[in-house]
């Protein structure tokens, strides 16, 4: 899969036409939004459009330019959220944040490093704002990425797969008793936001290291009292 923004050019039907989509492959049409506005990175808004929002994607086309659309897979979509603080922008929208396959590249940027020569890098663009002319509709269209967001869960990766994370009692003190050979870390939370985020987080597994880091706790107090006893 190809992550990041894409250019989106296959339309059927007549006049601006709507996009093709993949039903061989069980891609339908989830919703359409006439009268919506993109923004792209820090750019200013494209000229008014439609929103076609599909089981695995969502699809922006220009109403005026037949050859002018874009396109991300909701796989892409790390975050979206409703905005509303004219701080933030000075219409009330629907954010995204988008991953690319240029994110690993700390000199890449989607500020002046967007466009080259005068040409715009969608590869480089991480924010997407979808402006409706009817500000109404955003609590719509939230609902909507999120259902479509649950359809597209990450995917999950070989080596998590072949990993047992089935513990007996036995299993369970032996990693607690000798902290020094245990290999469980705890994983940093990530960082929250108002919206969704987009991610399969596994909360048993998050609680089952919680319970072993806690026998480390519980031994290190018995160790630490006992020695102090001896001190006396």
């Amino acid at each position: 899969m190809v992550l990041g923004l894409r250019l989106f050019t296959d339309r059927v039907g007549d006049g601006a036409g709507q996009p093709l989509l993949d039903a061989d492959n069980g891609e339908e049409l989830m919703h359409v939004q006439p009268g919506v506005s993109i923004v792209l990175g820090n750019r200013s808004p494209e000229s008014s459009g439609t929103l076609y929002i599909s089981t695995k994607q969502v699809v922006w086309l220009s109403d005026g330019d037949r050859a002018k659309g874009y396109a991300v897979d909701f796989l892409s979509v790390s975050l979206h959220a409703v905005s509303t603080d004219p701080e933030a922008y000075p219409s009330p929208c629907l954010y995204t944040q988008i991953e690319t396959e240029a994110e690993d590249d700390d000199e890449e940027s989607e500020g002046s490093d967007s466009e080259c020569n005068g040409t715009l890098d969608l590869s480089k663009i991480t924010e997407m704002r979808l402006v409706p002319s009817d500000p109404s509709q955003l609590d719509t269209l939230f609902e909507i990425f999120c259902k479509c967001a649950e359809l597209n869960p990450e995917p999950i990766e070989e080596e998590e797969e072949e990993h047992n994370w089935i513990f007996s009692a036995d299993q369970m003190e032996f990693e607690a008793s000798d902290p020094e050979e245990s290999e469980w870390h705890l994983s940093p939370n990530p960082t929250s936001a108002i919206g969704y985020s987009n991610g399969d987080h596994d909360l048993s597994q998050t609680v089952l290291q919680l319970q072993i880091n806690d026998h480390r706790f519980e031994d290190a107090e018995e160790m630490g009292g006992e020695s102090s006893h001896g001190r006396q």
